[in-house]
């Protein structure tokens, strides 16, 4: 594996079908509502069609870090799959669940992630795994000189609050991942949906941010080298996270489907190129481009 392309937050909307008088009293009337207000303006699918072509033709492993639907409703899983078996006809796939993806409780609880993406979610190291609302997590794919980590931190949340979090159990799981002989010899990639990294606030952070994201640092900070996929926050960046023997390439990726103004937030995908031992030799950020729905070459800069 030389090439791993990573695309995020792809928000794929499919309301039809759906019982919008039992929606009326969960979560979902309010994620419906700012689709009619908002999100339908700015979510373009034929970008997505774009980046996810991209992200195959240019890459051998393609990782998508969450929030693959958008209000997890059962047509948009079954669209999501249909996309992601496409792109897995020409290069692997690996999935992260995001706040979006177990919107609500019963979608844990009767395991609709699980189901639909099981194919993207099959783990070399199984036994290590935990069961958490969107399945069984962390999730190891050990390809040649890297260690891909998938973990979740999608839970159910009320409405207006899109925060994570690992939990104590997966975070043990966690250790002992990064502690198994096949892992240390290999370098880990952790792919996560919430960005590891602290909000503006207290508030902020449990609002919209990883609850125990400082709890996940200091796992991480034993590490001599690697790196952190993340999305979520809708914004491409790059940034490093100095560990107690090295360092980390922290990198977020935007929206596969975004129309927006700002190049660092507009639909596209990021390429990494590896180095021999598996570690970032060199980050690139492919972005869409409206006129001509061609992938054009942006800096991929430090965090806003």
């Amino acid at each position: 594996m030389r090439r791993v392309a990573h695309v995020s937050d792809l928000h794929v909307l499919s309301p039809f079908g759906a019982n919008w008088r039992q929606a009326l009293f969960n979560k979902r009337i309010t994620g419906y509502a700012n689709v009619l207000l908002r999100r339908g303006r700015v979510f373009r699918p034929h970008y997505l069609e774009k980046v996810l072509e991209q992200a195959a033709e240019r890459a051998d492993h393609v990782v998508v870090t969450g929030d693959i639907t958008n209000l997890a409703l059962e047509s948009e899983y079954a669209e999501a799959r249909r996309l992601l078996d496409r792109i897995a006809e020409k290069a692997e796939v690996t999935v992260a669940p995001g706040n979006h993806d177990i919107y609500l409780p019963e979608i844990g609880h009767e395991r609709h992630f699980e189901q639909h993406f099981a194919p993207f979610m099959q783990s070399d190291l199984p036994e290590l795994a935990v069961e958490v609302p969107a399945g069984h997590f962390p999730c190891v794919k050990l390809r040649g000189s890297v260690a891909l980590i998938a973990v979740s931190s999608a839970v159910p949340r009320p409405p207006f609050v899109s925060s994570g979090i690992l939990g104590r159990a997966q975070r043990q799981a966690l250790k002992q991942v990064l502690l198994h002989p096949e892992v240390r010899r290999r370098t880990p990639w952790l792919l996560v949906h919430h960005a590891p990294l602290d909000g503006s606030s207290h508030l902020e952070q449990l609002r919209s941010g990883l609850v125990d994201a400082h709890a996940l640092r200091r796992i991480l900070a034993t590490l001599e080298r690697g790196a952190v996929l993340f999305g979520h926050l809708h914004v491409r960046s790059k940034r490093s996270f100095t560990t107690y023997a090295g360092d980390l390439d922290v990198v977020g990726a935007s929206g596969g489907s975004l129309d927006h103004h700002d190049d660092r937030v507009r639909a596209g995908l990021n390429l990494y190129h590896l180095g021999e031992d598996g570690s970032l030799a060199r980050a690139e950020a492919w972005v869409i481009d409206p006129d001509s729905l061609e992938l054009v070459e942006k800096p991929l800069r430090g965090a806003p």
